[in-house]
C-alpha cells in the first residue's frame, strides 16, 4: 500500500533532500513550508504520517503539533535541531509520537516512519481483548474502554498500553518498550517512553499522580496492574 507523508519544514534543502529520499522509498510526499500550509495540507491530503519541524516562520512546531493532535490521530515525528531535555519533552508532550534530530539521516528516518506505520494487530496465539480493572483493551479494534466509555488514545499510546497488557502484570523495561512500540533499538534516551507513559496515565487514571493502572517499578520499568 502506498503511504503518504506530509513534510512541514521551512528549509528548502531539507524539503528537497528528504522528499527525494522518501519518494525513493515508495512514499507519496506532500510538502509545506509554513504552519498554515501544513495544517491546510493535513486536511486536504489525509497523510499517514507527519514530519514536523520545530522552528517554522509563522508558528512554532509545538503549537502546530497540538493543533494536529486536536484534529487527528495521525502519527507525528518532530524534527528538531536541538536535543536538550526541554525541547524533546515539550515536543512529546505536545502530542508527537517520536522525534529526530538534525542533521537527518534518511535511512533512520525511513525506519522510524515504517515503525510508526506498522499496525500491530493481535497475534495468532493471544487473546484479542484484555480486561484490566475497569479497562477493556480490544486489540483488533485498537480500542480502549473505561467503564464502557471509549477513551481517545493516539496510535502510539494504544500500542504502549497493548504491550503492557500483553505482559499480564509483568514488568516491561524502557528498552523493551522502545523496541516493541517504536520499532528501533534503544538509543540511550528513555524520555520518549516516560513522556508517553505520563500522557497515557493522564487519560487512564482518575489521579495520574497516584496511578493504579500503569505503575512504575523503580529501576526496572513499567507494568500494567491486573
Amino acid at each position: 500500500m502506498n503511504r503518504r507523508v506530509l513534510l512541514i519544514d521551512d528549509d528548502p534543502r531539507i524539503r528537497q533532500v528528504l522528499g527525494l529520499a522518501l519518494r525513493g522509498e515508495g512514499y507519496t510526499v506532500d510538502v509545506a513550508e509554513t504552519a498554515a500550509e501544513g495544517l491546510a495540507a493535513l486536511t486536504a491530503s489525509s497523510p499517514d504520517v507527519v514530519l514536523l519541524d520545530v522552528m517554522l516562520p509563522d508558528e512554532d512546531g509545538f503549537s502546530v503539533c497540538r493543533e494536529i493532535r486536536a484534529r487527528s490521530h495521525v502519527p507525528v515525528i518532530m524534527v528538531t535541531a536541538r536535543t536538550d531535555s526541554h525541547d524533546v519533552v515539550a515536543g512529546l508532550e505536545s502530542g508527537a509520537d517520536d522525534y529526530v534530530s538534525k542533521p537527518l539521516m534518511a535511512k533512520e528516518l525511513s525506519a522510524r516512519i515504517r515503525a510508526l506505520l506498522r499496525r500491530a494487530g493481535p497475534r495468532q496465539d493471544e487473546a484479542e481483548e484484555f480486561t484490566v480493572g475497569d479497562l477493556t483493551i480490544r486489540l483488533r479494534e485498537a480500542e480502549v474502554l473505561r467503564d464502557d466509555t471509549p477513551l481517545s488514545l493516539t496510535h502510539t499510546e494504544f500500542k504502549l498500553l497493548a504491550e503492557l497488557a500483553r505482559e499480564r502484570g509483568g514488568v516491561c523495561s524502557r528498552e523493551v518498550l522502545l523496541q516493541r512500540v517504536w520499532g528501533y533499538d534503544y538509543f540511550g534516551d528513555s524520555r520518549i517512553v516516560d513522556v508517553h507513559v505520563s500522557r497515557l496515565r493522564a487519560k487512564l487514571e482518575s489521579d495520574p499522580g497516584q496511578p493504579r493502572h500503569v505503575v512504575t517499578v523503580r529501576g526496572h520499568g513499567y507494568r500494567l496492574v491486573p
